[in-house]
């Protein structure tokens, strides 16, 4: 529902507002690491189960490479004894089949602790995902009509799917990753100095050679990924424009330059991808590369040792593992670490839209009119601005009393939606007051307040569904009868029997197989099915032709028959029989009166119908 009727108010206050895209490192990381942590209260045994089962997962890993040694020099013995004697080697369990049965068991340890932690963290990461989902989807509901004027709706939407898809996956991959890796490093780092302080050393200088290019690589793949999904939200953006503008692009003959625009940002978004793809899959050859010549040299270096009898077959084996086991961590730390700090970038992005400002809370002693609502506003004084230091109403009052028919008419941008967002408190009044029935809004709850108000506004907006449900939407819980009862109201009846199933066809959410004035007369029937005590109608015959708006205007009068309403019209054929119209200028009413008493006026009432009737 959109909400300013002074565009020129809410552009000057949305300068600057504009989505820039998103950071891939984080502020403050260690702020936010404590709050994700606060926010997993309840689930934090999961994550200490996790580590623990990765810690079992290493130590298990390291166990069973150490005892491969003795293994292997085992049957290596066993294999030299037999061929020394000419017998076969046979094994059973008191010559190395007992060994084997242990080596088996480590591994099968070390496999089910790997799938322990991977099951958990699985688990806490979605459910924390989840958690975060349910905090945003209430956020929304509480935040004020000001957030969403000042921000692009896909900024929103993609704190809730893209950043928490980014929390989740580093979750389950990149902590555990960061965890198993720097353990894995420090177990085998001791176990091979353990065999050979001169070969570890050398393997140390080699690791930190392929570490270096792992941190030179990975700080230029966050900026080439950083550029790329630049350039994606770009081009999704013109693509989403030119498909929503399609017939408009068509109509001025313009689909050569849309190509052309398209064309250039996919263009860009190729050479961006290739290029993030490059370093993003350079890396693990380049520190690979590394690692296999530190094994080559390595490997000279213990095969002299072998041969010298400073070191047996099976520890020979086992270091090469150990190297191995090695190896990968050099490049999982950095990959883990920089998913992390992408992670905690899009934890911030959450957590700053969980902290912007939220409508004020709901009286706890609420106030509610005697029942039934009469309809009586009063409007005392108010003042407002989307700024506050720059105001839009400075003193506005008016009072309607109940049952009539007050017409708000202006230029466009004057501030008549403004005035009804007020009477909605879609926005706060910086000062004065506005009374229903001589309860100030202010000490009802904003339930109790529009349970009052039934709204048809300009932009209509159906939901995918059926058409009775979409009718429906007005009352939920209303029979097939009361809905069938409300759309012959609104003159509506006929054409949604022409659909091919009725009230039960299908609509988009575009509803691109009905009109606009045929979503018009949908969303009038909703708000006849509210039956509400007092009605808002937002130009809502401004889209329909001049025989159908006739008939609209006699089923709204049946309908306003003993009902307050405000009436926000640009056709003043429409409001000629307005109980009070007030004429608005800048934010504020310039003229109030009777269609006949303004015309007598000969102001700026009289000046816009002469213009409309001349």
């Amino acid at each position: 529902m959109s909400a300013s009727g002074n565009e020129q108010e809410r552009q000057q206050t949305q300068q600057g507002t504009g989505s820039a895209p998103a950071a891939n490192r984080p502020t403050d990381p260690k702020a936010c690491a404590k709050r994700l942590w606060e926010a997993a209260r309840g689930q934090r045994w999961r994550v200490v189960v996790a580590i623990l089962s990765a810690v079992m997962y290493v130590l298990f890993t390291v166990w069973a490479v150490a005892y491969s040694a003795g293994l292997v020099d085992l049957l290596w013995e066993g294999i030299k004894r037999a061929f020394e004697t000419g017998t076969p080697y046979q094994l059973d369990l008191t010559d190395g089949g007992m060994q084997l049965l242990i080596y088996g068991a480590l591994w099968t340890g070390a496999w089910a602790f790997y799938s322990v932690q991977s099951l958990v963290m699985s688990s806490f990461a979605e459910r924390l995902n989840l958690q975060l989902r349910k905090q945003i989807s209430a956020k929304l509901g509480r935040l004020p009509l000001r957030y969403f004027d000042s921000r692009q709706p896909g900024d929103t939407i993609s704190r809730a799917t893209n950043d928490l898809d980014k929390v989740s996956q580093a979750m389950q991959r990149g902590l555990l990753q960061l965890i198993i890796a720097a353990t894995m490093l420090l177990g085998c780092a001791v176990c091979m100095l353990m065999y050979s302080v001169p070969l570890t050393l050398a393997f140390v200088a080699f690791s930190l050679a392929g570490a270096a290019i792992t941190y030179f690589v990975s700080h230029r793949t966050l900026d080439a990924v950083a550029r790329r999904q630049a350039v994606l939200g770009r081009l999704t953006s013109e693509v989403e424009e030119s498909y929503s503008g399609r017939a408009v692009v068509k109509a001025f003959g313009l689909e050569g330059k849309t190509l052309e625009r398209v064309g250039a940002d996919a263009d860009e978004f190729v050479c961006e991808s290739a290029h993030a793809d490059f370093l993003t899959n350079a890396v693990g050859p380049m520190v690979r590369f590394v690692m296999r010549l530190a094994q080559v040299c390595i490997g000279l270096g213990a095969g002299a040792l072998v041969i010298s009898g400073g070191m047996s077959v099976g520890v020979f084996q086992a270091y090469f593992q150990y190297m191995a086991e090695a190896s990968g961590p050099m490049t999982e730390l950095s990959l883990s670490y920089n998913m992390l700090q992408g992670a905690l970038a899009a934890a911030e992005r959450v957590f700053a839209f969980l902290d912007e400002e939220e409508v004020s809370a709901d009286p706890e002693h609420p106030i509610a009119p005697a029942e039934p609502v009469r309809g009586r506003v009063c409007f005392e004084h108010v003042r407002f601005g989307y700024d506050p230091a720059h105001p839009l109403m400075r003193d506005v009052s008016f009072v309607a009393e109940p049952g009539q028919k007050v017409a708000i008419v202006g230029q466009t941008g004057a501030g008549k939606t403004t005035l009804v967002n007020l009477l909605m408190r879609f926005y706060e009044i910086d000062g004065g007051r506005i009374t229903l029935d001589g309860v100030d809004t202010r000490h009802m709850t904003r339930q109790a307040l529009r349970h009052e108000f039934g709204m048809v506004l300009q932009d209509t907006w159906l939901f995918e569904g059926t058409v009775a449900e979409n009718i429906a939407y007005g009352r939920l819980g209303a029979t097939r009868e009361e809905v069938e009862a409300a759309a012959r109201a609104a003159h509506v009846d006929f054409f949604i029997r022409t659909l091919p199933h009725g009230y039960d066809t299908m609509l988009t959410s575009d509803a691109e197989g009905v009109s606009q004035g045929q979503r018009q007369l949908l969303t009038i029937a909703r708000a006849m099915l509210a039956d509400p005590a007092i009605l808002i109608l937002d130009e809502a015959t401004s889209s329909v032709d001049t025989r159908t708006e006739q008939a609209i205007v006699r089923a709204m009068e049946a309908i306003m028959e003993n009902r307050t309403s405000f009436v926000i019209a640009h056709r003043l054929s429409t409001i000629v029989d307005a109980d009070l119209i007030l004429v608005m200028d800048h934010g504020n009413i310039i003229e109030k009166g009777t269609h006949e008493e303004l015309l007598a006026a000969g102001g700026a009432y009289a000046e816009l119908y002469r213009s409309q009737f001349a």
